[in-house]
């Protein structure tokens, strides 16, 4: 029974990853079905997708009130593995070897992730205000210098990647033992700012590319938010020295993981003569309070 809060945290972020994914797979149909903004607004299916958004990360917080960061916020990863194989089979069309190879790292790694972080317990710990207010402005601060100093896709990715981290950070002091209080409103609001910010870095990052941008934006997320859980929080892994080599080799493996799967999407379509092959794009896991993984699928396609 010791390992229920765990359990439980595992399983409602293996839900909000696959809102997250299907989310995703029906947000690019609709769009590549509509002329504009306005036509996806007419039609129940977008809807849908943002009923399955808005559920992912409220299951993405829920989760956060039962296992640690350390454990959760890696799990975002899933959205981006699971949308692989959906946009696919959505499409039609046969998930390449790379992509199959992506999977197979980033669960491995995710894997190994799970059972050196999976102490048992719920979170006994959020950060205090003093500490929250530290975070927020380190935060801000390396934010502000990614943007302004470099300027590039990968910085704003990054940029993107630590402000969404901070803030499913803050989100665990909410989803824990809230109560009324001034400094409960002052925690969700930087907990919406933080989110909201993430989500327009991570719209800027995606013009100069995607692939380099999606796999620095999803692995500087949990990254953060783990420094933060392991810094601040006294959150740690398993087994001592063996645990944390073994989630540095895990946290390897997912990285290569991630990699794998961003290149495959950036790979051109062959057309041949009679039609075009759909080419699917993932972009961001995103467990969590931070934007939602977006399929682009081109080519010929049927609409929803």
């Amino acid at each position: 029974m010791t390992a229920s809060p765990v359990l439980l945290a595992v399983a409602l972020s293996l839900v909000s990853a696959v809102c997250y994914a299907t989310a995703a797979v029906v947000q690019e149909r609709t769009a590549a079905a509509t002329p504009g903004m306005r036509g996806a607004l007419a039609r129940g299916a977008w809807w849908g997708s943002v009923a399955l958004n808005a559920g992912g990360a409220l299951l993405h917080v829920v989760a956060l009130r039962y296992g640690p960061l350390t454990l959760v916020q890696p799990l975002g990863a899933l959205s981006l593995v699971l949308a692989v194989p959906l946009g696919s089979l959505a499409t039609g069309r046969r998930t390449s070897g790379t992509q199959w190879r992506g999977v197979a790292y980033t669960l491995v790694g995710l894997g190994t992730l799970l059972l050196v972080t999976a102490t048992g317990h719920g979170p006994h710990e959020t950060l205090g205000t003093t500490e929250v207010l530290l975070v927020a402005l380190a935060a801000a601060g390396l934010v502000a210098a990614l943007t302004r100093l470099a300027g590039t896709g990968l910085a704003f990715a990054a940029a993107s990647g630590v402000a969404s981290g901070v803030g499913s950070t803050l989100s665990q002091k909410l989803a824990v033992g809230p109560t009324l209080s001034w400094d409960t409103a002052l925690v969700a609001l930087l907990t919406v700012g933080f989110a909201v910010g993430g989500l327009l870095l991570s719209q800027q990052a995606y013009r100069s590319g995607l692939g380099g941008p999606l796999a620095l934006l999803t692995l500087v997320n949990p990254l953060t938010a783990s420094a933060i859980g392991i810094t601040l929080l006294g959150e740690g892994f398993r087994y001592g020295s063996t645990g944390t080599l073994l989630a540095l080799a895990g946290g390897a493996a997912a990285v290569y993981g991630v990699t794998l799967l961003s290149r495959a999407q950036d790979a051109p379509s062959a057309p041949t003569a009679t039609s075009r092959t759909p080419r699917v794009v993932v972009a961001g896991p995103r467990p969590s309070l931070r934007h939602p993984a977006t399929v682009e699928l081109t080519g010929t396609a049927p609409s929803l």
